[in-house]
């Protein structure tokens, strides 16, 4: 196919959206007939050439996806505190990497449970990322009966009972029963007594809570969802694209 030439309208069109500084085609300032034929030149043009409207769009989205990337760092920013710094989520990795890995997740949610061996992967490919996990259930009762034995775990028994439920969770398929949680914590010889009656708390309350209230702020509406540094990552990443950003940081 060949490209329609320029018309007159779309000649004059062409000049008047590069002419000086501050000037602007008016369409209000043509006659009827005159503005008839610039649409209709106009038409014909995208008609003829349809790929310009693509060109168009993908410029658009590009525009669209950088300043959504802008906004993400700004928010990040304004909340980093509430992100990297709150006092009750559980870290692992390399707790002195030069890249923090925030993971909000939930124990229902598949493609959280398909993402944890991606991000166990980037832990150990990379060896200098420190993660934080972030309970955040949004997917009925037994999300929140899930989380809330976790926390209630990391906050009775400490960090390495905590690491030992959340990957079991993770990995769990069966339904999510106080019966289950109850075996699996006694699996690992862990006091499931202990958890359970902690599972209830204001404490294990006020960290959910917090978690979600952190989640609306950053606009965090599904999970997996991850922060890098200032990045934010929304949604499921295989371990090739999470090193692809941490590269990209690093660089930067």
């Amino acid at each position: 196919m060949t490209r329609r030439p320029l018309l007159p309208a779309m000649a004059f069109a062409a000049a008047a959206l590069t002419a000086l500084p501050g000037q602007a085609l008016d369409l209000d300032s043509m006659s009827d007939a005159e503005r008839e034929a610039f649409r209709a030149e106009i038409r014909a043009y995208l008609l003829d050439n349809p790929e310009v409207i693509m060109e168009a769009v993908a410029v658009l989205e590009q525009r669209q996806a950088e300043a959504q990337a802008q906004n993400d760092v700004e928010l990040v920013k304004a909340n980093e505190e509430a992100i990297f710094n709150d006092g009750h989520s559980w870290t692992g990795g390399n707790p002195e990497g030069d890249i923090t890995l925030v993971e909000f997740m939930d124990y229902k949610c598949g493609y959280c449970k398909r993402a944890f061996p991606e991000v166990n992967d980037l832990l150990e490919f990379d060896g200098n990322i420190k993660l934080i996990v972030k309970e955040f259930p949004i997917l009925g009762e037994q999300s929140e009966l899930a989380a809330r034995f976790a926390i209630a775990t990391l906050q009775t028994l400490g960090d390495e009972a905590y690491e030992q439920v959340h990957d079991a969770l993770m990995v769990f398929s069966g339904d999510i029963t106080q019966t289950a949680l109850t075996r699996l914590a006694e699996g690992f010889g862990l006091d499931a007594a202990a958890i359970e009656a902690q599972m209830d708390s204001d404490e294990v309350t006020t960290v959910i809570a917090e978690n979600r209230a952190l989640a609306q702020r950053l606009n965090i509406s599904g999970t997996p969802s991850f922060v890098m540094n200032d990045q934010m990552l929304r949604g499921y990443l295989p371990v090739d694209e999470m090193q692809r950003v941490a590269a990209e940081i690093r660089e930067n």
